[in-house]
Parts: C-alpha cells; structure tokens; sequence
C-alpha cells in the first residue's frame, strides 16, 4: 500500500510546505535570519530615530518630489491612506510586483558573496526607516503607522527571510566546507530557493492585505493596531512552532 498508493494531491503538498516544512526551513537557518534581521532593523531605527532629532537629514535620503509624493500619501484627510490612485485590485497587482520584485533581488544578490544581501538590506532599511521618520516628524506619522501596522508582520517577516537565503548563499561560496563549491552552491541554492518561495507567498498575503485592509482610513486605531499585533504574533508564532510537531530537534 505504501509502494503503490497514490501521491499527495499538489495543493496538499504545498499547503504541507507552508505550514510546516518553510518554518522548519527558516529556522534551521536561524543564523542567518538573525544576522539579516540585524542588518535591516537596526539601520532601520537609528534612521528613524535621527530624523527626529534632524529632520532636514530626509532630504538626503529622498528628493523633494518624493517627499511631497510620501506626504499626499499619508495626508490625514485622505479618504484611502498609502496611495495616490488604483483601485483595491489594481494596487493588490502592484504591491505583489513590487514587494515580490525587492525580495527576489534580495535573495539573488547573495551570490556577490553576501555583500549584495548585506547591501540590498541595509539599503531598504534606510529606506523604509527615512519614510517613516520623515512622516513621524511632520505630523504624519498616525496615518502612516495606521496603515503599515496590518501588513507589516508579513512584509517585513519575508523581506528579511529572503536576506537571509541570500547571506546563506554568499556563505557558502565563501565557505563551501568540505564540498567543492559547485555542489555546495547548487545545494545551498535549493534551500536558498524554497526559502524563497515561502517568502514570496508571505508576501501575497501582504500584498493582500495591503490592498484591501491597511489602506482604509475610517477604520479606529483600536482595530487596526490590535489586527496588526494580532497578526505579528500568528507570523512569528507559525515561524517558531510550525513543523515541530511530530518531530525531534526542530
């Protein structure tokens, strides 16, 4: 029976992966996760931080037309906050082709030895630091955090898996260990790759909720900063727990 049995159907085995084999994935690279997570979260806050303290330090960042492009987005008297244009559905294809488009080259710059996925992180988390920053110095940083909050658990979550898989790349051709370096890298760009892949359906959800949840403004503070912490706990819950069931050492 076991020999001859049908396979799993398809959607099973990838609803298998998400649930339990990519969490299981992500933390058996756990040193890079960390390590990427250092290098996007940390330039992140103390560019936040400065331009509290120096708020003329955004135009050295952005451009005047970006900044004003960042400040319509988040005016308070917006009706839709985050954007400019696009319905739900037009702005649902355009966050999952941007969000999904930074991560790829997240992951792939890590075959430059790691230095491209050290660059790419570090450079993002200037960037998304610098936004917030400026917004928060202006006055505009409720409806900015108001939106943010509800996809951020997932975004960021896989902005970071991504470098991760693309430190855990570039590690491996700086040392391969005891393989030769082609085989090395050949299997460390599978693993690299299914991290990949959980990364990017992350990011579908985001994109998802993007669209049609973080961009309402009516909605209380109460609901959409509880939603957003409701969902960070669920994302790194399944990160940390999923998979362990049934097996040793996870």
């Amino acid at each position: 029976r076991v020999l001859y049995r049908a396979p799993a159907p398809r959607w099973h085995r990838v609803a298998s992966f998400l649930v339990a084999g990519f969490p299981r994935l992500v933390r058996a690279q756990w040193r890079c996760m960390v390590a990427a997570a250092v290098l996007f979260y940390v330039p992140a806050l103390i560019t936040l931080v400065l331009m509290q303290v120096r708020p003329e330090l955004a135009h050295t960042v952005f451009s005047s037309a970006q900044l004003a492009d960042f400040e319509k987005m988040y005016d308070p008297a917006n009706a839709h906050i985050g954007r400019n244009r696009g319905t739900d559905m037009q702005m649902f294809g355009f966050y999952v082709m941007n969000n999904v488009s930074i991560a790829f080259r997240t992951f792939a710059s890590g075959l430059f030895f790691g230095v491209g996925a050290i660059y790419v992180l570090g450079a993002n988390g200037v960037l998304i630091g610098g936004v917030a920053g400026h917004l928060t110095a202006i006055g505009y940083g409720g409806p900015f955090w108001r939106f943010v909050v509800g996809h951020s658990a997932f975004e960021l979550s896989a902005l970071v898996i991504a470098g991760g898989a693309g430190l855990q790349l570039g590690l491996t051709l700086l040392m391969p260990g005891r393989q030769r370096r082609g085989p090395a890298l050949v299997a460390a760009g599978w693993v690299g790759a299914q991290l990949a892949l959980g990364a990017f359906a992350m990011l579908l959800a985001a994109a998802f909720v993007e669209a049609y949840w973080s961009s309402i403004a009516a909605l209380p503070d109460v609901l959409k900063f509880g939603s957003g912490a409701l969902l960070w706990v669920l994302v790194l819950g399944w990160l940390w727990r999923g998979g362990r069931a049934g097996t040793h050492g996870a």
